[in-house]
């Protein structure tokens, strides 16, 4: 039998629905989740700003990225700094989903996920851990940040720990702005962070 023979006899075998294909990749991930050979779930959202790729491992949320910053080199980069043992499974991120829907609706102000804080270290973690102290619909400056974090002068670093943020969104780097009253830089883009402001001063 030759490769194209076996090509078509699989074809034939396995039927091309997308609807069945789902439904045997969530069994999938179902059984590695309860055999406990899944690290990292993901899935993707739809947003205000483009499409998110959320990660999560069994301790929490540890990635959101923007579709700007390419999903799959996302998706490599997380195995390579924790796992390859990888997989699409919406089940562990559904609370995640459905939590920025209701941000993005105008329904929620602060978020209640449980967070994975592995990707950040030293000063940034620092940094991160205090921007949920920017209130909703509020900004703070690079230099106001560097003053929570005990260190006035790491203004640069702080914009570093800000355009690295690996939990955008959730945690809220969005709200940093320069002190010249310009937007400043973002993961995400420009216009995301636009967005992102206009959006929590109209609610």
């Amino acid at each position: 039998m030759t490769t194209d023979d076996l090509g078509r006899n699989l074809t034939r075998a396995i039927p091309a629905d997308a609807e069945h294909l789902s439904r045997l990749h969530d069994r999938l991930a179902a059984v590695a989740l309860a055999d406990g050979l899944l690290d990292i779930a993901y899935r993707t959202v739809d947003s205000p700003v483009g499409s998110l790729l959320l990660a999560a491992t069994d301790v929490g949320l540890v990635r959101v990225a923007f579709a700007s910053e390419g999903h799959e080199a996302v998706l490599q980069g997380l195995a390579e700094r924790i796992s390859p043992r990888i997989l699409r499974a919406r089940p562990r991120l559904d609370s995640v989903a459905r939590e920025l829907d209701e941000y993005f609706d105008g329904r929620r102000r602060t978020f209640d996920i449980t967070l994975d804080w592995r990707l950040s270290h030293g000063f940034r973690a620092t940094v991160l851990r205090h921007l949920p102290e920017i209130g909703y619909g509020q900004t703070a400056t690079y230099a106001a940040v560097a003053q929570l974090a005990d260190n006035p002068k790491a203004v640069r670093a702080v914009g570093t720990a800000c355009a690295t943020n690996p939990l955008p969104l959730v945690v809220p780097c969005h709200r940093v702005v320069r002190s010249d009253g310009g937007i400043g830089a973002y993961r995400g883009g420009a216009e995301a962070k636009r967005t992102l402001l206009t959006l929590e001063a109209s609610s």
